[in-house]
């Protein structure tokens, strides 16, 4: 490994959360101490919540914006972007240190490990691992939008409607029906102002809705008409795409036995945000096994308290720091112009088309994604 130190201190993932604490622990990290190590799958962070825009909308350019390179993040360059995924971990129970295993065969130490891996999603959220694959899924998908002349969305969560409004956008005469399985849009947490809000935004552009429904099977592009599982066939759709939530990228966390995980796949972890079992491995961002809406807005908590407990543990104190929840917040877009806001303290209360507009539609947010990671 580059640098002199000794000790690594590795983080796994480069998304919102992982560049984040990189870029807080590269000013407290003594670089004659520690080498910090960023493990990501490509050499750049991509802005997820951006890509229902860049899947769609080739004017967009997104590819060009929302795709930033990992390269500026350290201060006074203390710290580099290792590209790989890394598929296992070794560490003892009760033992401070190990090492991570990467699909390369390539093994790094580490004092103290971050796990920041994030979602994994499906349809057009999935982003390739590999960057060769990048643009050509773009490509496919941007094609496949342009083609068809219904589209059927599986899920109205934020991605579902943030597809329809984008697509609706660029294509107002083409059909687009949302297939979602509760009884309204989005879950309970936000309130029936938003909900309904969103809906009717939504129904004024011609978007349909099938609720209380499910598509079990996802057919490939192409395919002319779909099935639901009460039985109702929607026979002109020719895309039905994939919204559905994500779930914890954390296959790898397994190699350190089944109680690393919840019986859902999140890791589980005291509030200092270490792990149960491994007090040198912290875990941050969508993966934690904590009840709240998955999402970047969460780490302005997240963050602080893992940053402080790493510096502890790395100076042999007990790290007692805690994370105790953090507001339950949302801004959904409706394409470029309009969408909504919804914010959990007060009792709740949302906000509409302009401050949707002016806080994340006209750009889906890329210019502070860029700027905080030295763009």
């Amino acid at each position: 490994m580059t640098g002199k130190a000794e000790q690594n201190v590795v983080i796994v993932g480069g998304g919102f959360a992982g560049f984040q604490v990189a870029k807080q622990l590269s000013k407290k990290l003594d670089a004659k101490r520690y080498n910090l190590i960023l493990v990501n799958s490509r050499s750049y962070a991509i802005s997820l919540p951006a890509t229902v825009r860049l899947v769609v909308d080739a004017e967009s350019k997104f590819e060009e914006t929302s795709f930033v390179k990992l390269d500026r993040i350290y201060a006074n360059g203390n710290g580099e972007t290792k590209v790989g995924v890394v598929t296992s971990i070794e560490a003892t129970p009760g033992v401070p240190g190990g090492a991570v295993v990467l699909a390369s065969g390539e093994r790094i130490s580490y004092a103290v490990l971050v796990l920041a891996t994030g979602s994994k999603w499906t349809g057009p959220s999935a982003i390739p691992e590999n960057e060769a694959d990048v643009l050509p899924f773009v490509n496919g998908w941007r094609q496949k939008f342009a083609k068809a002349n219904h589209v059927l969305i599986v899920g109205g969560g934020a991605v579902g409607i943030e597809l329809a409004g984008e697509v609706k956008d660029l294509y107002p005469t083409k059909k687009v029906t949302i297939v979602h399985g509760g009884a309204q849009l989005l879950n309970a947490t936000y309130g029936n102002s938003l909900r309904k809000g969103m809906e009717k935004r939504l129904r004024a552009r011609g978007v349909q809705f099938m609720f209380g429904d499910h598509i079990d099977d996802i057919p490939e592009a192409g395919v002319v008409g779909v099935t639901t599982r009460s039985g109702k066939v929607i026979s002109d759709a020719d895309l039905v795409v994939s919204a559905r939530g994500g779930r914890p990228n954390t296959d790898y966390v397994t190699s350190l036995g089944e109680d690393a995980l919840n019986g859902s796949g999140f890791v589980k972890i005291h509030p200092t945000m270490q792990l149960l079992a491994h007090p040198s491995i912290f875990a941050v961002g969508d993966i934690i096994d904590r009840v709240e809406q998955k999402q970047a807005a969460k780490l302005g908590w997240h963050v602080p308290v893992a940053v402080a407990n790493i510096i502890s543990f790395l100076n042999g104190v007990t790290p007692t720091k805690q994370y105790a929840g953090a507001p339950e917040m949302i801004v959904i877009t409706n394409g470029k112009n309009g969408g909504m806001g919804y914010f959990g303290f007060f009792g709740g209360f949302t906000l509409g088309d302009w401050f949707a507009w002016l806080v994340k539609s006209r750009d889906f947010m890329v210019s502070n994604f860029r700027k905080d990671l030295g763009y």
